[in-house]
């Protein structure tokens, strides 16, 4: 059965677990996260497919499933699996997704190396997902492609499936136009963005660059732009923008351009904050605690996330406020993804060497100042420890959204508690009540943590009640209706009838 609705992600909508030898296919233990809000959608659509890539040896598994079919909470579905090898997940992903295109994306000129990437086998990758989407899709399905690592498939699924309403979603960052433009693909790529028919970001200003971008590279008009709403802080902070370009003109075909941030599931959260076991797990926190304060702080490894300058920050904070010793505790979720580059075990032994330092410049037999977790925290263990935090802090140098400090607030369901964030994360614009801070100030990064635990507690709650109606309002709930409606939009504008974008009414 050809499918309706097709999305094209990297990673498999399942996770996979060896019992007695067999690998199982098994449904992800948290409704949180972005896989599976994504198969929520399947649930609007009469069939659904899924495309992404599992490694796998030729010589090996020769009763290997390429499409399988999946049952679960989520209904029947379809799931492509590409067969690449290991060279060609290196060379696409580690290579030139994560050495070339990603230090670009997050504005990292200097980190850009261009030297080891092998282009063609990025094209033939993209390749290898659009046909795998066009032997699933149904003529006019919705194709809706996920990430920059598979930038080249709008252009091969145009060709493969012309009726095709193919939308592209960016997770990530996108640079102004020239940063874009140090990419030597950077025509090839664009090229391939302009043949979807709806090309979305997270927020406003990311979506201008991109219209931008375009209008250096070819003969593109605008055709509609409109002002931000309010939600969005259009004015007065680093990643404000006062208007949106909403619809592109390129060789006959229109692009419509959309910035609407991905939500984090409140109602999930507040219910794992309320339960009983995270009520357990909170007094476990704070006997082993014994009344210190706790700052709490989560990322991924990676140069982009401010991790250092972070821990610098708090190295600072205990030389100049011998006030805290003794009483305060930094938890650092520092969670290396990807054991296998070298770029980011770099970054983590740097991590590691400097949380080394701190603990022993400050450090006392009863007092640790900092505690480093390597491994990846359970959501329901960190929404226990959000309830405990007094401070989140969150400092990234950049970042596409950060759904971390919405799940904190999410979490924070007595009000209190503070909230430090970098202003070049895409969620700034949606939580102008947190303390804000710029992460390549040593001054500002200092005064940001200062201000935070120094705030009375009318305060936060004053602000903490402003974060907690707007990530509520902007939760997966909105965003997922919302982007049904840009399909049904697409619909519209397939059958020749105009579309006028409105920005959504504002909270």
């Amino acid at each position: 059965m050809k499918s309706d609705l097709v999305i094209v992600y990297h990673r498999q909508p399942y996770e996979e677990v060896e019992v007695d030898g067999k690998i199982e296919l098994r449904a992800n233990k948290s409704p949180n996260g972005i896989v599976p809000t994504l198969k929520s959608f399947f649930g609007e659509v009469s069939h659904g497919a899924w495309i992404a890539w599992k490694l796998r040896d030729y010589g090996e598994m020769p009763d290997w499933e390429r499409v399988v079919t999946i049952s679960d909470d989520f209904g029947d579905y379809t799931v492509s699996r590409l067969a690449l090898t290991e060279d060609q997940v290196n060379s696409f992903y580690a290579v030139t997704s994560k050495e070339a295109l990603w230090p670009i994306l997050h504005s990292f000129v200097d980190a850009y190396d261009y030297g080891p990437v092998d282009w063609p086998t990025f094209q033939e990758v993209n390749f290898l997902f659009a046909q795998a989407a066009a032997e699933q899709a149904a003529d006019d399905a919705i194709i809706w492609i996920h990430d920059y690592n598979l930038w080249l498939v709008p252009v091969y699924l145009r060709q493969m499936k012309p009726n095709a309403r193919i939308s592209f979603f960016h997770h990530t960052p996108f640079p102004s136009p020239d940063v874009f433009n140090v990419l030597p693909w950077r025509n090839e790529i664009m090229d391939s963005l302009l043949h979807c028919d709806q090309v979305g970001f997270h927020i406003p200003r990311y979506a201008v660059n991109f219209a931008n971008a375009a209008r250096t590279l070819f003969d593109v008009s605008i055709e509609e732009e409109i002002d931000v709403e309010d939600g969005m802080s259009p004015r007065g902070m680093a990643l404000s923008e006062p208007t949106i370009i909403t619809r592109l003109k390129y060789r006959e075909q229109i692009v419509n351009i959309d910035a609407f941030p991905v939500g984090t599931n409140v109602n999930y959260i507040e219910e794992v904050a309320r339960s009983e076991a995270t009520e357990a797990k909170l007094k476990e926190i704070k006997e082993e605690l014994a009344g210190k304060r706790l700052i709490v702080s989560v990322a991924r490894t990676d140069y982009t996330k401010g991790t250092k300058e972070m821990l610098e920050s708090f190295e600072r904070l205990l030389e100049r406020r011998e006030d805290l010793h003794g009483g305060i505790r930094l938890m650092c979720v520092s969670v290396l993804a990807n054991q296998n580059m070298a770029v980011y075990r770099r970054v983590q032994e740097e991590i590691e060497g400097l949380v080394g330092r701190i603990n022993g410049r400050f450090g006392t037999f009863e007092w640790t100042p900092i505690m480093l977790f390597t491994g990846a925290v359970p959501l329901e263990d960190l929404i226990a420890y959000f309830r405990a935090a007094d401070v989140c802090w969150l400092t990234p140098l950049r970042d596409g959204l950060n759904l971390v400090c919405k799940e904190y607030c999410a979490a924070r369901i007595d009000e209190q508690g503070c909230l430090v964030i970098s202003e070049f994360m895409g969620a700034a614009v949606q939580l102008p009540y947190a303390v804000m801070t710029n992460p390549y100030s040593e001054r500002f990064m200092d005064a940001a943590i200062d201000q935070a635990l120094d705030m009375k507690p009318e305060e936060q709650r004053a602000r903490m009640q402003m974060m907690r109606k707007n990530v509520s309002h902007y939760d997966i709930v909105q965003w997922s209706q919302h982007t049904m409606e840009r399909f049904e939009e697409l619909a519209e504008s397939r059958a020749g009838r105009p579309v006028s974008h409105k920005p959504a009414a504002a909270e």
